[in-house]
């Protein structure tokens, strides 16, 4: 009876919602018992909240990107920044968002009152919003999400994020149904961690043992949301397909605008170049600077450009001995031409970065003097001076013992940062260093990398920065076995400022104290970093109702539509 029911319901889908083809099914059981429930309740949403008389309603977007949503839709365990976008506009929500001055506003918190003395948050949940299979969305849910990414065995992989707040039960207490107050200690932009992490459903997750989240289907095969998107469909490595949710509250704009939302994961950027050329994609997300100038000279496309909130950078493991002394770091920083790599490889779109700093923030200070500006000759000084000399003449610098200073640069395969690696195999090799550039697939890096292990001496990675900046996680010594410590840096002076920057609420006091941080981690250079780079995305002139910004490109999603007057 529950194929029978499972086909009937599909169908049913199929015909309301302009499906081109069944869903594709996981056999999970999991996927078995909600799925079903999902499609009963979208039918049944769809005749009670039927489509408003607006020529601006229906039809299919479709944006394409090169790479896959990991760890999908369990806001509990993702940090792609594709994932994350889509936990907080697509397909779930979080308690707030920020309006278009960046300052916080309600989503599904109604409101929010602090404590006097700071010391705890109460939310107040909307009462209109649904789980896609239902059920109500509730404080329950909210509880259960905070107990899920405070507790440690989930491994949340921001844990930063949740620093100064109280973990497990006595960190949270449901109020009533719809009141939630969670306990912490004073600290700055304390509502931001709120913003990130969608909510997630208690009733379908609630029993799952914590460890085993990132492994439940509920992420990539069946996620049940409550957000202004339905999860239809998702192909591994293909596309991911989401119906419109009729039932979505008026109040946060109602149903989004199009019929249906395809994200398309599409590995070669030419690829995606042609296809929002051709029509078949009306968003390209990140294409390279090459192909910015042939979206420009479309006449059916639009470039959007907008401050990044991502920097690109080699982490150093300074666990190994050839990588523990700072003046090496330096040095290999001091070799590099990061400016000639803005100009090639970015076509201009971005600047150098000295620091996580991102350009929006507050404390950002371009003219701030980096001791990594393209210096050969003072490389080769500071090596010598570390006790790196060519002891046989072969080029390549060796220590007392003999040892050469060889050093494998992963990366996972991406123009721009193949493009650092070999730049700096050419550029390092003038300084007597040896540098293997190695690709390396990116679920493999990112096991090898972050895992207790670390297997590697230098990676070419980005890194997005939240509003709130935090990199406790990066650097602070007593985290050192967490997953994003790549570079294994145990330095007294950042933990002091990372600790002073993450309670200071006064902007002046935090301005001074983050130009003596971003000094110390510019001495410390436990990272090269490279660059902020601009986003870039390609947009078709017949999708109206785009705003992107340094909040994200999907940022209004749900209010996109198709110009009805377009062929």
């Amino acid at each position: 009876m529950k194929n029978l029911l499972l086909v009937f319901v599909t169908a049913s889908v199929v015909a309301c919602g302009g499906s081109e083809a069944p869903r594709n099914v996981s056999s999970d059981p999991f996927c078995q018992r909600v799925i079903p429930a999902v499609d009963a309740w979208l039918a049944d949403a769809r005749i009670a909240h039927p489509t408003p008389d607006d020529d601006r309603y229906g039809g299919t977007v479709v944006v394409g990107t090169n790479g896959e949503i990991a760890d999908g839709m369990n806001a509990a365990v993702a940090a792609d920044y594709n994932a994350t976008q889509h936990h907080q506009f697509v397909n779930l929500m979080t308690l707030i968002d920020f309006d278009d001055e960046y300052e916080p506003r309600g989503y599904l918190a109604e409101s929010w009152e602090f404590a006097e003395d700071m010391t705890s948050v109460t939310f107040r949940i909307r009462q209109d919003v649904f789980w896609h299979d239902g059920e109500q969305t509730d404080a329950h849910d909210v509880a259960f999400t905070y107990l899920a990414v405070t507790n440690p065995e989930t491994a949340f992989p921001n844990a930063a994020f949740w620093s100064h707040y109280v973990p497990g039960e006595a960190g949270v207490e449901v109020l009533d149904d719809f009141t939630v107050r969670i306990r912490m200690r004073p600290h700055s932009m304390p509502l931001d961690p709120f913003r990130t992490v969608g909510i997630l459903p208690e009733h379908l997750l609630g029993d799952v043992p914590p460890s085993e989240l990132k492994q439940h289907p509920f992420g990539s095969q069946c996620p049940v949301g409550n957000g202004p998107f339905v999860f239809y469909t998702h192909t591994a490595q293909d596309r991911w397909v989401f119906e419109a949710n009729p039932a979505f509250p008026e109040e946060l704009g109602g149903r989004p605008f199009v019929n249906r939302y395809v994200y398309r994961a599409i590995p070669e950027q030419t690829t995606l170049l042609a296809e929002l050329l051709t029509g078949g994609i009306d968003v390209y997300v990140q294409p390279t600077p090459e192909q910015a100038q042939n979206v420009l000279d479309a006449e059916q496309l639009d470039l959007r450009r907008f401050v990044g909130r991502s920097y690109m950078y080699v982490g150093w493991n300074a666990r190994l001995p050839k990588l523990s002394d700072p003046r090496v770091r330096t040095a290999l920083g001091m070799g590099v031409d990061r400016q000639s790599l803005v100009d090639g490889t970015l076509g201009g779109y971005g600047r150098i970065a000295n620091s996580g700093v991102p350009p929006f923030h507050f404390a950002f200070d371009a003219d701030l003097e980096s001791p990594v500006s393209y210096d050969p000759a003072g490389a080769r000084a500071l090596l010598e001076e570390a006790g790196w000399v060519d002891r046989d003449g072969d080029g390549v610098r060796e220590n007392a013992a003999g040892e050469p200073l060889e050093i494998v640069l992963k990366y996972n395969p991406h123009h721009l940062r193949q493009a650092i690696a070999e730049v700096m195999q050419a550029q390092l090799s003038e300084v007597g260093v040896a540098i293997t550039p190695q690709s390396v697939e990116f679920t493999t890096l990112i096991d090898q990398i972050a895992s207790t292990r670390r297997d590697f001496e230098g990676v070419v990675m980005g890194w997005n920065a939240e509003f709130r900046l935090d990199d406790t996680d990066l650097f602070r010594s007593d985290r050192i076995d967490q997953p994003y410590a790549f570079s294994g840096t145990q330095n007294p002076t950042l933990d002091r400022l990372i600790d002073a920057l993450s309670t200071a609420v006064d902007e002046d006091v935090s301005r001074a104290l983050w130009v003596e941080y971003q000094r110390a981690i510019m001495e410390e250079q436990p990272y090269t970093y490279f660059y902020f780079r601009d986003r870039l995305v390609g947009v078709n002139r017949r999708l109206q109702g785009v705003e992107m910004d340094v909040r994200g490109e999907w940022t209004t999603v749900k209010d996109w539509y198709i110009d009805p007057a377009s062929p």
